[in-house]
C-alpha cells in the first residue's frame, strides 16, 4: 500500500528519464524511502538515482551516521555522496541554518530537470501549520507544505505527505529495518520539537480527530489560495514589464488589499519567497510612497526590493565589487567578477572602438567615482555619475556595469556608450552576460 502511494506521486512527476535524488538523513523517513525507492528502481531503470547525505558536524554521532547511511547505501546498490557543511548561525535559529545549508549542499548534486525527494510527512504537515499559526501567516501559509514545488533546476517532490509517521514506522519495523534517531529530535528548545513532543500529543488524546481536522484546515487554505492565484495572477501579469519589474502606475488602479495580494504573488514568483504582512506594510507605507529623488529598499532574506523610475524591482543581494579591476587584452575573454559574465575587446573592421595605441594599457572596473567622460555626440564630459543617471541604469546596477579604460581615461562602458577617447572603427566591445551578449555600438 505505501509503495504503491509512493510509485504514484512519483510517476507524476518523471514522465521521462532524469535523475532522481534522495535527501538521505538516515532517519525513519528518508530510511523507508530508500526501501521504496529500491523497488521503485527495479521496475522503473529508466531513470539515474543518486542519495545525498548531508553532515551538519551538530552530534557527536555524525560522522558514525555518516558510516551507517554508506553502508545502507552501498547495500542498497545505490550511489552516495556525503556533503559537509559549516553552518552560519547569525541572525537566525539553528534549525533554520541547518536546514538552508542541506538544501544548499543537496543542489549542487542536481542536474536539470532532477526530482528531489525529501521525507517530509502527515505530522510534519500539522507541524508546519501551527508554526504558520505562531507567526500570524494568513491562508498561504497555513496552507503549509505543497507536494511538490520548484527547488534550483529541478522539483522538490513529497512523497510521504500524506502518510501519518505512525505507518511508516510500522512499515520500517515490518521490513526490520534499523534507522538513526537524531538525540537533537528530543531537544524542545526547537520549535517544531516542541510541538512534536509537548502540545500536539495532548491534543490528539483530547480531541481523535484533530489531525483530520488540520488536514481539511491545510486543504480549504491551499483551495482559497489556489483561486486567489486564479484571480490575482491575470492583474500582475498585465504590470509586470519583460524584464520582471512591476509597474507602480498599473498596481495603484487597485485597492490596496488587491495590491499587496499582486505584490505578494510578484515576489513569491520571482524569488521564490513569500514576504511577511509587516514587509508588505513596510514596502507599502515607506518604499512605494518615497520621494522620487530617494532611493528606497526592503530587504527580505538574500533579496531587495527597489523602486525605480515608476517600477519595482526585485535584486539579489550581490558582492561588493567597487575596487575590483583587471587589464584587458586584445582578442582574450576576461571574465568579470560576481557572476556578471565575460568580457573581450576584439579587432573587427566597422566597429566602433579604435584599437589601443602602442603601450596604452586597457582596463576594466567598475567603480565610477572620480571618472568623467564624454559620449561620441554628447556635447561635454561629464562625470560618469551624472551620466548614469541620464541614461537610466538603476542605482544597483552603477557599481556593477563595466568601465573600460585607454591609459587613465573612459574609452567606453559596456552596453551603454563609446566616449570619444576610445571611438574609432578597428574593435568592438562585447560584453556576454548570461544568455545573452551586449555589443557596444
Amino acid at each position: 500500500m505505501l509503495f504503491s502511494s509512493f510509485e504514484s506521486v512519483l510517476n507524476k512527476y518523471s514522465p521521462s528519464p532524469r535523475q532522481i535524488v534522495l535527501a538521505f538523513s538516515g532517519g525513519v523517513d528518508s530510511r523507508v524511502m530508500l526501501e521504496l525507492l529500491c523497488v521503485y528502481r527495479d521496475t522503473h531503470p529508466q531513470h539515474e538515482y543518486l542519495l545525498v547525505h548531508v553532515h551538519h558536524g551538530l552530534s557527536s554521532n555524525a560522522d558514525s551516521w555518516v558510516s551507517l547511511c554508506e553502508r545502507w547505501a552501498d547495500d542498497s546498490a545505490m550511489p552516495i555522496h556525503i556533503e559537509r557543511v559549516t553552518l552560519k548561525k547569525e541572525g537566525e535559529s539553528l534549525e533554520n541554518a541547518a536546514r538552508q545549508a542541506r538544501y544548499d549542499a543537496i543542489a549542487k548534486h542536481l542536474k536539470p530537470g532532477a526530482i528531489l525527494l525529501t521525507g517530509q510527512h502527515a505530522d510534519d504537515q500539522v507541524e508546519t501549520f501551527f508554526l504558520a499559526l505562531k507567526r500570524g501567516s494568513g491562508p498561504a501559509g497555513l496552507a503549509a507544505m505543497p507536494e511538490s514545488r520548484q527547488f534550483s533546476n529541478g522539483t522538490l517532490v513529497r512523497p510521504l505527505l500524506h502518510v501519518r509517521r505512525q505507518d511508516i514506522v510500522s512499515f520500517a519495523e515490518q521490513q526490520g529495518l534499523d534507522w538513526i534517531e537524531d538525540e537533537s529530535n528530543q531537544d524542545s528548545r526547537f520549535d517544531r520539537n516542541f510541538l512534536r513532543n509537548e502540545i500536539l500529543p495532548g491534543l490528539s488524546a483530547r480531541w481523535p480527530g484533530f489531525h483530520k481536522a488540520v488536514k481539511r484546515t491545510i486543504t480549504l487554505c491551499s483551495e482559497q489560495e489556489s483561486v486567489i492565484d486564479e484571480l490575482i495572477v491575470g492583474k500582475m501579469n498585465e504590470i509586470v514589464w519583460p524584464d520582471g519589474s512591476l509597474d507602480l502606475a498599473g498596481l495603484s488602479w487597485n485597492s490596496r488589499q488587491v495590491a499587496q495580494q499582486i505584490v505578494r504573488r510578484w515576489i513569491k514568483q520571482e524569488a521564490c519567497i513569500v514576504p511577511s504582512q509587516a514587509q508588505l506594510l513596510e514596502l507599502f507605507d515607506s518604499v512605494i510612497p518615497a520621494a522620487e529623488d530617494a532611493n528606497p529598499l526592503l530587504g527580505i532574506g538574500e533579496w531587495q526590493i527597489r523602486r525605480f523610475q515608476g517600477r519595482l524591482y526585485l535584486v539579489h543581494q550581490v558582492k561588493d565589487i567597487s575596487l575590483w579591476q583587471s587589464y584587458l587584452s586584445l582578442s582574450q575573454v576576461t571574465e568579470l567578477p560576481d557572476g556578471l559574465g565575460m568580457l573581450s575587446l576584439f579587432p573587427k573592421a566597422g566597429g566602433n572602438l579604435r584599437l589601443p595605441v602602442n603601450g596604452e594599457t586597457v582596463r576594466v572596473m567598475f567603480e565610477p567615482s572620480g571618472l568623467s567622460a564624454k559620449p561620441v555626440g554628447r556635447g561635454g564630459s561629464r562625470k560618469l555619475k551624472k551620466l548614469f543617471q541620464e541614461y537610466g541604469v538603476p542605482s544597483w546596477l552603477r557599481r556593477r556595469t563595466p568601465i573600460v579604460l585607454f591609459g587613465d581615461e573612459v574609452a567606453a562602458v559596456a552596453g551603454l556608450f563609446v566616449t570619444d577617447h576610445g571611438s574609432g572603427n578597428q574593435c568592438d566591445l562585447l560584453w556576454h552576460k548570461s544568455g545573452y551578449t551586449t555589443v557596444n555600438r
